[in-house]
């Protein structure tokens, strides 16, 4: 077969986005879904990087039936910016770290099949987290690649993303190695915002107040020259 009837056939070749199928399997895990997203987003903006949320991983060129969708997934070293669906062989990278959303009901899928696929496949870091408690112990259980096997992460830490993971209810808190400060979820994010603008609208309001009582200051000076000049005294030769 030659190079142009192969590039024929491929293009071809339907991969889908979507499958009709619901986002998350409820309300706890969709949130933690967007959250981490959104968070992870957030803090890879200015790197040569992706973050993906529930979008098909095409990992077999010319079979579009071989797909799974990660509930979050980051990839290093590829353009910035949202994918229909992502296809290893075009992007020339595998997910470097991938979080499922798991449950009791998809346990099975989670902790076995995307498990050995993902191990198969080179991802570093696989997460299961566990919004509501059902089946994983303290609701968050790590795996990182050594060798070609995945052993279980002790310490907490993505080596990765250089972030600590941390269960804060029913979200995944994340927080900075070097700096030991938190990523703000987005109505945290927005909160802080909140308090920035109202300290700086505070100081703007003490500066000005400042401002008032030295104009004041400088007015009762010059009031009390004028008087000591109506008195023939020059003020300005009183030590």
């Amino acid at each position: 077969m030659t190079a142009t009837l192969r590039v024929g056939i491929e293009s071809e070749i339907f991969y889908p986005s979507a499958d009709g199928q619901p986002v998350a399997e409820t309300y706890d895990h969709l949130y933690a879904l967007l959250t981490t997203l959104e968070v992870l987003k957030q803090y890879l903006a200015d790197r040569q990087a992706t973050v993906l949320g529930n979008q098909f991983l095409y990992y077999a060129q010319g079979f579009p039936k071989l797909r799974v969708a990660p509930d979050v997934m980051v990839i290093f070293d590829v353009a910035p910016g949202g994918r229909d669906n992502y296809k290893i062989w075009e992007e020339g990278q595998v997910p470097t770290v991938i979080f499922e959303m798991t449950s009791f009901g998809t346990r099975g899928q989670d902790e076995i099949f995307k498990k050995t696929l993902y191990e198969q496949l080179g991802v570093k870091e696989y997460w299961l987290f566990d919004p509501k408690g059902e089946w994983v112990e303290q609701q968050l259980r790590g795996y990182r690649l050594r060798g070609e096997i995945y052993e279980p992460i002790q310490d907490g830490r993505s080596e990765p993303l250089q972030l600590r993971l941390v269960v804060e209810e029913r979200l995944i808190g994340f927080y900075r190695e070097d700096t030991g400060e938190k990523l703000l979820i987005p109505n945290e994010l927005v909160e802080a915002l909140r308090q920035e603008i109202l300290a700086r609208q505070q100081a703007e309001k003490l500066a000005e107040q400042e401002r008032q009582r030295a104009e004041q200051a400088e007015l009762q000076i010059e009031q009390l020259k004028a008087r000591l000049r109506s008195l023939n005294v020059d003020p300005d030769t009183i030590q």
